[in-house]
């Protein structure tokens, strides 16, 4: 054969294999890149949380576990329908609404077998109701104490959590100290007396210390007024464990996130200290019984020489003065009251909120000077 036909031929054939080979690489590509966004399309789908027409939290795979599958929850609650729920509280009614906890409406209700309890729906649209959900079943659910609300029961059905808790009659002490008049009631709630509040405060200092005292501690993370709920006889049951936290053998627990209530958390907190501490609980007891007692709000400001100022300065600066007894709630009658008491009550409450962390009380010390103070 001619070798100039030759070498035309072997030029052709290599251009054809060429050819062939680059278009299978081609095709190999495209396929591969299909794949690629049909799977990146449904992961987005997935992490959207998309069923059928409905959003979803983004974690719901995380967080729609059944109760069943976690050994962490007290399998002696009792798990109520959905069903039963629905005619409790007449498909959850606003009218029988009677608070707003994190993350969820609280409504009163009576159960078939005749109690009434306080019923709390968690936002099924909030990734933050998932883990309150899991936080008090996790911790609420094991504890047994006079001044801890009891949970009762639950229910999972779909993407809804709700906790059944024991009813308080006198609702939380917020709305004693502060709202004196509801929009629901006729007449005014008279002024909490100094023997109630004394209680409400020895309650819930009792209530921290056997939090702090199990063989895994709890930090609340979220002590104030409107977390503490008061029975037919004004004794104080802290309530609201979803920010709680279970610790480890340092007593303290790791968090990436600050948690709290503005006006009760610790200055650390403002340091960028995340860390959650029995310390922490401490401090915003402190803040509390300031509070308790003179009925001012932690988070506004208080007026001192002309100048306004946090509350616990101008209470540190008030004990400084030896103006304990004016610092005490108008409304609450005094005839009767120990000046010598009350200064030593503010002292606790000024070593519960020292500024320096180390330097401030353990609860149990608190409860030991709280009881030799009123005779217990």
């Amino acid at each position: 054969m001619n070798p100039v036909l030759q070498a035309v031929i072997a030029a052709a054939a290599n251009f054809f294999l060429i050819t062939v080979l680059f278009a299978f690489i081609w095709l190999f590509c495209k396929s591969s890149k299909t794949r690629y966004r049909r799977h990146d399309h449904l992961h987005n789908l997935q992490t959207r949380g998309w069923t059928g027409n409905r959003t979803v939290p983004s974690n719901m795979q995380l967080s729609s576990i059944t109760i069943d599958e976690s050994a962490t929850f007290d399998p002696s609650l009792n798990r109520i329908s959905m069903e039963e729920l629905k005619i409790a509280t007449k498909n959850f009614s606003a009218d029988l609404i009677i608070g707003d906890g994190s993350f969820g409406f609280v409504y009163k209700a009576t159960l078939s077998d005749g109690v009434t309890v306080a019923i709390k729906k968690l936002d099924p649209n909030a990734f933050q109701g998932f883990r309150e959900f899991r936080a008090e079943m996790e911790t609420l659910g094991k504890l047994r104490h006079r001044n801890i609300v009891r949970i009762l029961g639950y229910c999972v059905s779909g993407v809804d959590r709700v906790l059944i808790y024991e009813f308080m009659e006198r609702g939380n002490l917020d709305m004693w100290l502060h709202d004196t008049l509801p929009d629901n009631e006729q007449f005014p709630r008279p002024p909490l007396s100094w023997g109630a509040r004394i209680k409400a405060v020895k309650g819930v200092a009792s209530g921290l210390a056997y939090l702090h005292q199990l063989e895994t501690p709890i930090i609340h993370r979220d002590i104030k007024a409107s977390n503490v709920l008061l029975d037919l006889d004004f004794v104080a049951h802290i309530a609201d464990f979803g920010l709680a936290r279970a610790i480890d053998g340092s007593h303290s627990h790791v968090s990436t996130q600050v948690a709290g209530t503005m006006g009760y958390m610790p200055p650390e907190y403002k340091e960028g200290v995340t860390i959650a501490t029995p310390k922490a609980d401490v401090y915003s007891f402190g803040i509390l019984m300031i509070e308790i007692a003179t009925g001012e709000r932690p988070n506004l400001p208080m007026v001192l020489e002309g100048k306004e100022v946090g509350l616990i300065e101008w209470a540190r600066k008030m004990l400084e003065q030896n103006k304990h007894m004016e610092m005490l709630d108008s409304t609450m009658g005094k005839d009767e009251l120990s000046e010598d008491e009350v200064k030593e009550y503010f002292t606790i409450a000024s070593m519960c909120t020292s500024e320096i962390m180390m330097e401030r009380p353990f609860i149990t010390e608190v409860v030991d000077w709280l009881n030799s103070l009123y005779n217990e």
